[in-house]
């Protein structure tokens, strides 16, 4: 996953302590005016690095990371404020260097003691300079430890997205379809944890997603992270089926049920929905295109082979130079 291995970002202090704990050795090391001039380079060099470091160690959310994730991470973090704490970090980094620029030449022709006060001055800017990002530090570490817990989905796999109320049979639909018992796991935006699963079609790889949490309620029942959350699924779904218990066993008025479909229609339009009646060993008392039971196993690869279908992903041909 795209944020899975973003290093710790460091603290304003851990990142001026290793500067100039550094620095103080490669002094003792040398004599004379060498020691200050290798003292400031390694000081400025450390601290200029790190930052550096910290901000390529990002990836750039307009071109490398995929509307889908873009959107996760906004209902997580700020992505706005992201932006903004790696851009006064890069600052950050270059006034480190314009420092080493500037006082360098102030350290090779004079005596010992002058240029050990240019240096300590040179130590002074440069510390002010990182504790000036110290809160962008902080926040930076602090969106890495958030995102880090995205799920992994593959936005570019042909995506099927199963909603519908709690107990509908969504989870039994998944696991059915895919080779083993779906992989599921909490997230920020959901309590209850996406479910995921995969399965294989025409030798193309497709992956299901169950969404609780996110997709098994009214849109008024969602708060601004969820909400936005579903918003991502827009990027990520190329076909919904939206699973209604005529039987009511679930729990949930049928009109709720269809209420909720209903939305989830509207929401999107853009892609191939279908409702789909499960328990219809139960009851088929509702109208909808298919109907379906995994407890009897009556039309559940008919389901998905229509989901399929609906998608008609084409893999992209590798490009032959000619």
């Amino acid at each position: 996953m795209i944020f899975e291995d973003l290093p710790t970002t460091p603290t304003s202090e851990e990142l001026i302590d290793k500067a100039f704990s550094r620095a103080s050795r490669t002094g003792r090391a040398k004599r004379g005016l060498e020691a200050q001039q290798s003292m400031l380079q390694v000081a400025a060099n450390i601290i200029s690095d790190n930052l550096e470091n910290v901000v390529t160690s990002w990836p750039d959310f307009e071109y490398d990371v995929d509307p889908f994730y873009v959107e996760l991470a906004d209902a997580i973090v700020d992505v706005d404020r992201l932006r903004q704490s790696l851009s006064e970090v890069t600052w950050a980094s270059r006034k480190a260097r314009e420092i080493h620029q500037e006082y360098q030449p102030k350290l090779r022709k004079t005596d010992v003691d002058t240029a050990r006060k240019h240096r300590k001055q040179a130590f002074a800017r440069l510390a002010d300079i990182v504790e000036q990002v110290a809160d962008e530090l902080l926040y930076l570490n602090e969106s890495r430890n958030d995102l880090r817990d995205l799920p992994d989905i593959d936005p570019d796999e042909p995506t099927i997205v199963v909603a519908g109320y709690p107990n509908v049979g969504k989870s039994s639909f998944v696991n059915a379809v895919t080779n083993a018992r779906g992989e599921t796991a909490s997230y920020p935006f959901t309590t209850r944890g996406i479910g995921l699963g995969h399965f294989h079609a025409g030798h193309i790889r497709h992956q299901i997603v169950d969404t609780p949490g996110l997709l098994d309620r009214p849109p008024q029942d969602r708060n601004e992270i969820e909400s936005q959350a579903v918003s991502a699924l827009e990027h990520l779904a190329d076909c919904v089926l939206v699973f209604v218990d005529a039987s009511e066993s679930c729990g949930y008025p049928l009109a709720d049920q269809l209420e909720l479909r209903d939305a989830i229609a509207a929401r999107f339009a853009e892609v191939p929905v279908f409702t789909v009646c499960t328990k219809a060993d139960r009851s088929r008392d509702v109208e909808a295109d298919y109907y379906m039971s995994v407890e009897t196993g009556a039309n559940v690869k008919q389901v998905l082979d229509v989901a399929v279908e609906a998608i008609d992903f084409e893999p992209a041909l590798p490009s032959r130079d000619r």
